[in-house]
């Protein structure tokens, strides 16, 4: 069985923070850094999809933790097709306009390649550490399989090369009856990481939960079960703590997904007060005990 890393899609929530999971020592950034470190190998960075990151934070992430832990770091807005606040942008490059959100077309084309750049070279710290796992490309509900959508996931790989960026989908399209096998012989062909979902279903951006390992590294992000998944309050869309029992069914599946891959990501995205946390923590354990 190949490795597995266990970790969570936050540390720095508010509601976490709110939570009583960090002791009252902790108190600073640097120490709840450094406190979720020593407890978990992995930890997603969301907060990079709504703003690109400066590569000072980055330096610091890297210096923060000890050898050994990996970041994964989600994708600007921009760069996965999602509306993108022009505020987010670099200031040099926002385009002249009145609207408050902007789609890539919006940009010039030299711009469109200036954030590419800016926002690949921000992590160079992170990368010159050995601490930067995978780049996450976490795709709109519109992005549906198509040809040119296709060609755009290996855009995208040769843009990040030698990084890795890894992808989940967020329309049923892709493991629609055959399209599924299509879907991963494509990744499989090109080794591509496919991102596993757990999520609630019968949504438009419902994908069912096909575990598979596409490339030498697989990666499951658990996001909860909300029944409130369409609200625009994050807390309601993700807060949903999974029962022992769920993680303990989990447990096996993830066990033989980490048989095809020499790397197995596993990141709680339940980011609700302490319940990615305390999730982690049980599932981990129950992974071990094997």
């Amino acid at each position: 069985m190949g490795d597995i890393k266990v970790g969570t899609a936050s540390w720095t929530d508010r509601t976490l923070l709110d939570s009583g999971w960090y002791p009252q020592t902790a108190d600073t950034p640097e120490k709840r850094l450094a406190y979720y470190a020593r407890r978990f190998p992995l930890v997603e960075v969301d907060a990079t999809y709504y703003s690109p990151p400066a590569e000072r934070t980055a330096r610091l992430w890297a210096e923060r933790t000890p050898a050994g832990f990996t970041f994964n770091v989600k994708a600007f807005s921009l760069l996965t097709g999602h509306p993108t606040k022009v505020s987010a942008l670099y200031k040099d490059l926002r385009p002249e306009t009145d609207k408050r959100t902007v789609y890539p077309d919006a940009l010039p084309a030299q711009a469109y390649e200036e954030v590419w750049t800016r926002f690949l070279s921000a992590l160079d710290p992170l990368v010159d550490a050995g601490k930067l796992g995978a780049l996450l490309f976490q795709f709109p509900p519109w992005f549906t399989i198509k040809r040119d959508n296709k060609q755009y996931l290996l855009e995208v790989a040769r843009r990040c090369a030698p990084l890795r960026a890894v992808y989940e989908f967020r329309h049923a399209s892709w493991f629609d009856g055959a399209n599924r096998d299509e879907t991963l012989a494509f990744l499989r062909e090109h080794r591509l990481p496919y991102v596993c979902v757990d999520m609630p279903q019968g949504h438009r951006s419902s994908v069912p939960p096909v575990l598979a390992a596409t490339a030498d590294l697989a990666v499951v992000r658990f996001h909860g079960h909300s029944d409130k998944w369409t609200s625009k309050d994050i807390h309601e869309k993700f807060g949903y703590r999974y029962s022992d029992r769920e993680l303990r069914d989990w447990a096996p599946r993830l066990r033989e997904l980490a048989d095809s891959a020499e790397q197995t990501h596993v990141l709680m995205n339940n980011c609700y007060r302490d319940y990615a946390q305390t999730n982690a923590t049980t599932l981990a354990g129950l992974l071990d005990a094997d």
